[in-house]
């Protein structure tokens, strides 16, 4: 890995250029629909008489559907632009989620069509907005710096989210959760699309192909590795509520949960407080192998103070990791395809978190709670041996012979992407 100085002004750099905050604070609010859906769902299935079983289904569908459509709309942006794409598919998701919860459980296939048409039209906001990051920030090293934030802002959202959730409810109810949040969702969406690097922003030119981003050999050994980095952490959620459950103690869950988070936070930010040099691919490795070895340890399952700490522990690299599969996602995206690219990325991280859930359940059933856990120490391993068998695949795009080059230009709406991907 090598060496790094520490970043001129750090996050307040990002922070303070035009546009940044509000593109930042705007992506997060137009994400809560899709970071608190789950748990929100879950909650009025069962405040209507429904079972885990049909909230598990709901759920099931609801992410089936995201995760076919966050890479179709991410292709729409790239060929349409945000605001055609983003706001309308915004409406179209909270309108979806609001016939859900207006209409409740008494239909049944009407419920899973609400829930089916609110995942497909999931507005991608998270790869829109890493793909306006080099146009509103222009110098490489403060894009770079904007992912580890951008990594760093997640873990908020999925610690404030729940929690506003939980408030809506008590004060209200979980139906009035559902549609508020989704109203908000709306309102971040619109306020990103409004904004003058949104609408001024354009693709680069792109080569006609039906694989889009996925022609990008790099970019699929990039997706291999994250299916199993996601695989990992979905085994751990559940495993943690075993590990509570085996304790007598169901709050403990909650601990590991925000110990976890908390570790990612801490992680991201000491990770964007250094500017790094080097090729990002092999840093990358070296992250998901740290990532890898901190998970083992859970496998120990000591009391819950130490678990805590274990789970904290496990946390610290998992925003470096994203931060650093960022850069990597924008230098072998196939010109013209960074907002479809970065929207793989999410589906494919989304759906190995969902079959991690599913692999972490037989475990626990088969060998106890440990073998929970080694799930994910496992899913962390086969991850770095993926990026470790695709290395040829995955090195440097900048290098000589790769017949591509991707650098962050200053000023206009441009993409990274100043030369068309030769792949």
């Amino acid at each position: 890995m090598a060496t790094e100085a520490t970043a001129r002004g750090g996050y307040r750099d990002i922070l303070g250029a035009p546009h940044a905050l509000r593109l930042l604070v705007g992506t997060l609010v137009g994400r809560l629909p899709n970071g608190t859906g789950p748990i929100a769902m879950t909650l009025f299935v069962r405040d209507q008489g429904g079972s885990y079983s049909l909230a598990g289904g709901l759920v099931a569908a609801y992410g089936v559907a995201n995760a076919i459509g966050q890479p179709l709309l991410g292709r729409a942006v790239d060929l349409k632009g945000q605001p055609r794409v983003q706001f309308p598919a915004a409406v179209l998701s909270a309108l979806g989620m609001a016939l859900f919860a207006l209409t409740g459980l008494g239909n049944l296939p009407l419920a899973y069509a609400a829930v089916v048409l609110a995942g497909l039209f999931t507005p991608p906001l998270e790869g829109g907005l890493r793909a306006l990051w080099p146009s509103v920030l222009g110098r490489e090293d403060r894009v770079h710096r904007a992912y580890a934030l951008d990594a760093v802002a997640q873990e908020v959202m999925f610690t404030v989210g729940p929690l506003l959730v939980t408030l809506l409810v008590a004060v209200r109810s979980p139906a009035a959760a559902l549609l508020v949040v989704n109203a908000l969702g709306v309102l971040g969406a619109l306020s990103v699309v409004l904004s003058e690097p949104s609408r001024a922003w354009r693709s680069a030119p792109r080569e006609a192909h039906w694989l889009g981003a996925l022609r990008s050999p790099g970019l699929l050994a990039l997706l291999g590795s994250f299916f199993f980095v996601g695989l990992a952490l979905g085994s751990i959620t559940v495993a943690a509520m075993a590990y509570a459950d085996e304790r007598g103690t169901p709050s403990v869950y909650g601990w590991l949960m925000a110990a976890l988070g908390l570790g990612a936070l801490l992680g991201g930010v000491l990770y964007g407080a250094r500017r790094w040099t080097g090729a990002p691919e092999g840093r990358l490795r070296v992250l998901v192998l740290l990532l890898a070895v901190c998970y083992l340890p859970l496998v120990l399952t000591p009391g819950p103070l130490a678990m805590t700490g274990l789970a904290a522990l496990a946390g610290v690299f998992l925003a470096p990791v994203l931060a650093c599969a960022f850069i990597v996602v924008d230098r072998h995206a196939p010109a013209g395809t960074v907002t479809e690219a970065f929207s793989w990325l999410v589906t494919t991280f989304g759906v190995g978190a969902a079959l991690g859930s599913a692999a972490a359940g037989p475990a626990l059933e088969l060998a106890g709670t440990r073998a929970g856990f080694a799930v994910a120490g496992v899913g962390g391993l086969v991850a770095l041996l993926v990026l470790l068998a695709t290395g040829r695949v995955l090195g440097d795009p900048d290098a000589p012979g790769k017949g591509s080059r991707h650098a962050v230009r200053g000023g206009g709406a441009s993409p990274v992407h100043t030369e068309k991907n030769a792949l």
